[in-house]
C-alpha cells in the first residue's frame, strides 16, 4: 500500500483484507488493513481499532485511515458480536 495513514509493521493484526468502501452513488473496492491496538502509556484506558484501504485502489476516496476507540466493556461487547457472527456462518 502506497502512501499509507497507518503505520503497519509484522505485528499489525490483519493485512490485505478484502474491503469496500462505499458512497452514495459508487462502490470501490480495495485490500485493507485492519489492526487493533491500545495506546503506548503505561495504563491505557481504551482500545483503538483501525482500517485503512489500499489507496492505490480506490477512485473515489482519498487516502485515509479510520479509527474508533473502545472502552474495554465495548471491546469484549464487539469481540462477543465478532464470535456470534463466526458462528453463524460456520453453522
Amino acid at each position: 500500500m502506497a502512501d499509507r495513514v497507518m503505520s503497519v509493521t509484522a505485528y499489525t493484526t490483519f493485512d490485505l483484507l478484502d474491503a469496500v468502501a462505499e458512497g452514495h452513488g459508487w462502490t470501490d473496492e480495495a485490500d485493507a488493513v485492519l489492526d487493533v491496538s491500545t495506546p503506548r502509556v503505561e495504563d491505557p484506558e481504551v482500545v483503538t481499532l483501525q482500517l485503512e484501504l489500499d489507496n492505490t485502489q480506490l477512485d473515489d476516496l482519498p487516502a485515509h485511515a479510520d479509527t474508533v476507540t473502545l472502552s474495554p466493556d465495548r471491546a469484549r461487547e464487539l469481540a462477543a458480536e465478532l464470535e456470534r457472527y463466526a458462528d453463524t456462518v460456520e453453522s
